[in-house]
């Protein structure tokens, strides 16, 4: 955390972004070399993976994926930077840990190494309604060292509609992994579903990695995994005020204005309408 503080200080705002096939990456956290070591990075069955596109919860569900591994007896790494962020050294350390790792990426779904796929690795899918997802990511963009300052709102905003943000847009992921729904190696969670029923929630995600546990297990992990006391956690530093702000469903209201909102409902209409991932985020209900 240091040394991105350092760096990012001493980078101008123009340089701390980088397009790479026409989708933006932190050139702190996420240089070109990661990416190209990405490609030999070999997935195994026993792999347990998260997947989500920024600030849709992936933070929060690391610390559940944790303590699901952990009262399993399996030993998880205190920190845990998703795959992109590791440099070609370290994802060599990775390739030698012993199984079950537990891995995060934000990469949309065609720029996942092809090992997930070929070897069959489970995925774990966290969306959340697009509103309350900008306006996450604003808050996170502006606060993080290793990523330009907002200008404001209103800027962010369009270049969230325009997917001129750091992973590219929210609405082409989404696109790309509807694709997947179905597919018995994937499993799709909303982060609003997981607020309302957590405990249910982590059943179904333990069930889907196969991990056993009782009931006393689940309710034990639920009342470790609330946003307080992840937020809380001392393990986070500095960091903790930058990945966790609110955590709550519905702040969006505080920030649209009455034509964002209606030029949101419009993209998800064009976009995801009709679609079975559409039917998930249920958007009638968390962004009308």
């Amino acid at each position: 955390m240091k040394s991105t503080m350092e760096r990012g200080m001493n980078m101008t705002d123009a340089e701390k972004l980088y397009k790479r096939n026409g989708i933006l990456y932190s050139t702190i956290l996420c240089p070109p070399e990661n990416l190209d070591a990405l490609k030999d990075l070999e997935a195994r069955a026993e792999d347990v993976v998260l997947v989500s596109y920024p600030k849709c919860g992936r933070n929060w569900m690391v610390g559940v994926l944790k303590e699901i591994m952990t009262t399993c007896g399996y030993t998880v790494p205190e920190r845990h930077p998703l795959i992109e962020f590791h440099s070609p050294g370290v994802q060599k350390v990775v390739a030698q840990m012993p199984s079950r790792r537990l891995l995060a990426t934000h990469l949309h779904p065609d720029d996942i190494p092809v090992s997930f796929k070929t070897n069959k690795t489970k995925m774990l899918v966290v969306f959340r309604n697009p509103k309350d997802t900008v306006v996450s990511y604003y808050h996170f963009t502006n606060k993080h060292p290793a990523l330009p300052k907002v200008e404001s709102w209103d800027k962010f905003f369009s270049d969230f509609m325009s997917g001129e943000v750091n992973y590219g847009s929210y609405f082409d992921h989404a696109l790309a992994w509807e694709k997947h729904i179905g597919d018995p190696n994937v499993m799709f969670v909303t982060y609003e579903e997981l607020k309302e029923h957590l405990a249910e929630g982590i059943k179904k995600v333990a069930d889907f990695f196969s991990f056993p546990l009782s009931a006393e297990q689940v309710n034990g992990i639920a009342g470790e995994s609330t946003f307080s006391v992840m937020q809380s956690n001392p393990s986070y530093g500095k960091m903790a005020d930058v990945i966790f702000r609110k955590g709550e469903v519905g702040d969006w209201k505080n920030h649209f204005s009455e034509a964002q909102s209606k030029q949101m409902d419009e993209e998800f209409k064009k976009k995801l309408s009709g679609t079975r991932l559409g039917a998930k985020l249920k958007y009638e209900q968390y962004c009308q």
